[in-house]
């Protein structure tokens, strides 16, 4: 299992800088800038802990994702530990180890910096310490569920569906008991506790999480998925593979006294659907599933060698179809020809953004303000931009909202991303000012879309403000 987790995070090392910054992870810097106890898109803990590693090297990629390797390391360990738990040996927890880190969305999450990682890792936690209480471990565990939850809601607040779920999963099995200590009771205090100060800004500021929640269920994200599409990747998310084994871990944990695991999928599962949730909120499901198949696996494998080849040949080819799909493996100018930008959304947010703001610079004119239709483009000026001497980009979009508008003194501000309808309310005078091209054919958020110079503004930008925020 060590052996396997050091390789894994090798691999995540090795691939961390071949493509560039992903538009969330420049977001999360610009976030960072900006501390605050919430954003309206997110808690405070990953923007927080993006602007500590921007301490030690604000500009080095590699030392930005490197809390996303050790947190999906972590998660592969987990799935080890839990395939122990379950009463497995050591085949069994390297079963386990090697299919999560085989795994697409594992080494997708663990090659980016962003809340999904950290949040599978505490969820992988959370299953972990409930696998101890529903074995008759130490109720005061359940301290520990509750301080991992908090921490967990600081990084992404999706974290208390699945708990709830799961809850309320143990409740409807013969092992409810569990929650019937002070501990549970504690465990609840503490979390609530940790997750206060966000909780409270998101009340001060009307709740627009929740906003966002149904700007994405109704599609408004790169990565939001419709109903059939929601069921088909759940096939893909672990690699289809892997699916056997995630199936015979459901089949296991359903005849044992984990029952409260598979009840939680299946209410997640129907939630999600029903929700018009992303099929990769249900991902943090999998690891321990695969562990409960594993043990099952490696007790019908035996001593038998070639049996145990066979498993890990299977396992081997799911970790490099994922690695090809899911880490940045090709070279970029393979990319437009190859079925990764179809099957990968976000390898797409890799790559161009250097050029993107070299081309916006060229396009400004001089004591132009920039405003952008989204934070991706915004946290790329805000990245790239001082070599260009531009001023901090103003947006619409998310937490940038929150950050102001242009000064009402602007009377010409370059536009980037916002089509030419939506600025003739806004400006007297549009002009075009060219349109982004990666120079690369790779077709991504930002191909093609317009730049214009918008001049005299027919209202303040202050006044016009509330009618430019968009969430999603």
């Amino acid at each position: 299992m060590t052996v396997i987790a050091s390789v894994f995070a090798l691999v995540l090392l090795i691939t961390t800088t071949r493509y560039g910054y992903h538009r969330d992870e420049m977001y999360f810097l610009a976030a960072g800038r900006r501390l605050d106890w919430g954003y309206p898109d997110q808690p405070p803990l990953t923007p927080a802990l993006a602007r500590l590693i921007a301490t030690i090297d604000p500009d080095a990629l590699w030392v930005l994702r490197l809390p996303a390797i050790t947190a999906a390391t972590f998660v592969v360990v987990c799935a080890g530990l839990m395939a122990k738990e379950l009463g497995g040996g050591r085949g069994a927890r390297a079963l386990a180890a090697g299919a999560v880190a085989s795994a697409a969305m594992v080494q997708a999450a663990g090659h980016l910096f962003g809340t999904t990682v950290f949040d599978l890792a505490a969820w992988s936690l959370i299953c972990l310490l409930m696998l101890k209480l529903l074995r008759g471990a130490d109720p005061r565990w359940w301290l520990a569920v509750g301080a991992v939850v908090g921490l967990g809601v600081q990084n992404k607040v999706l974290v208390v569906v699945p708990v709830g779920v799961l809850a309320v999963a143990v409740l409807l099995t013969s092992l409810r008991k569990v929650l019937a200590t002070k501990y549970f009771a504690a465990a609840c205090a503490i979390a609530a506790l940790i997750a206060a100060p966000y909780l409270w800004w998101q009340a001060a500021n009307g709740w627009p999480q929740w906003a966002l929640s149904r700007a994405i269920a109704g599609g408004s994200s790169g990565t939001s998925d419709s109903p059939i599409m929601f069921v088909l990747l759940q096939f893909g998310l672990f690699g289809p593979l892997l699916v056997p084994l995630w199936g015979y871990g459901l089949w296991r944990l359903w005849h044992s006294r984990y029952r409260a695991f598979p009840i939680a999928y299946g209410l997640l599962f129907v939630l999600f659907l029903v929700a018009g949730g992303k099929a990769y909120y249900l991902g943090g499901m999998y690891p321990v599933l695969l562990a409960a198949g594993s043990v099952g696996l490696a007790t019908a494998l035996g001593d038998r060698g070639k049996r145990w080849a066979a498993a890990g040949s299977v396992i081997a080819l799911n970790a490099a179809m994922s690695a090809v799909l899911f880490l940045p493996v090709l070279p970029v100018a393979q990319l437009p020809d190859s079925p990764v930008l179809a099957v990968n959304y976000d390898a797409g947010e890799t790559i161009g953004w250097p050029r993107v703001v070299a081309q916006v610079a060229a396009a400004r004119p001089p004591g132009a303000a920039i405003l952008t239709a989204n934070y991706g483009e915004a946290g790329a000026i805000e990245r790239y931009g001082a070599e260009y001497d531009l001023p901090t980009p103003y947006s619409g979009h998310n937490a940038y909202w929150w950050w102001g508008p242009p000064p009402d003194t602007a009377t010409t501000v370059l536009t980037v991303g916002i089509d030419r309808a939506r600025l003739t309310g806004l400006c007297s005078v549009v002009e075009p000012a060219g349109v982004l091209d990666n120079g690369l054919g790779i077709d991504n958020d930002e191909q093609g879309e317009p730049l214009f110079v918008c001049r005299e503004p027919v209202r303040p930008w202050s006044q016009v403000w509330p009618e430019l925020r968009t969430l999603g």
